[in-house]
């Protein structure tokens, strides 16, 4: 019975620490396979804030930096020097869609946003992977290493530098 009364509590701790996240940071492998089984990886890093800002800087198999706050989601490409704005309000918060997810089964939670839903996976209180079909079809697996949550990141890192040179379309 003790040990039973143990595991509940240190479930309740590992959960508090999953509500309480306010930042995150990890390296990324992010694998998109299609209808036809074909997949792509990407690799990179991720930094996030709350409420609503991150920054995916993608180094394989391209250089591509996307920066998203609630209003503005900008995309650098420097390989073909090019720079897309989009101006938008977006409602997605991820640290509220983690603290709103519900238990599936031990560290395996499910959360719902749009037409969307995620299977998030905890690791030793780490987010250790999202999964999701996205617009196309396609199915979205995130895998994150070397996390670290509740770092002080400063708002300065979610503001994109574009350089002069480059083509900026607004979308």
């Amino acid at each position: 019975m003790k040990h039973i009364i143990l595991l509940q509590i240190l479930f309740y701790i590992s959960y508090a620490q999953v509500l309480t996240i306010n930042s995150f940071e990890a390296d990324f492998k992010q694998e998109l396979t299609d209808e036809k089984g074909k997949v792509i990886s990407y690799n990179g890093h991720i930094s996030a804030l709350k409420p609503n800002y991150a920054l995916w800087k993608y180094t394989e198999p391209l250089n591509k930096d996307i920066y998203v706050s609630r209003t503005r989601v900008v995309i650098i490409e420097p390989e073909i020097e090019q720079v897309i704005i989009r101006n938008t309000y977006l409602d997605f918060d991820i640290f509220d869609l983690i603290k709103n997810a519900t238990l599936l089964e031990k560290n395996i939670y499910k959360a719902h946003f749009g037409e969307t839903d995620f299977k998030i996976v905890f690791s030793n209180s780490f987010i250790a992977s999202i999964a999701y079909k996205d617009e196309l079809d396609n199915s979205i697996k995130i895998f994150f290493t070397k996390q670290i949550q509740n770092k002080q990141i400063s708002l300065d890192l979610f503001v994109p530098s574009i350089p002069d040179a480059y083509d900026i379309i607004r979308d």
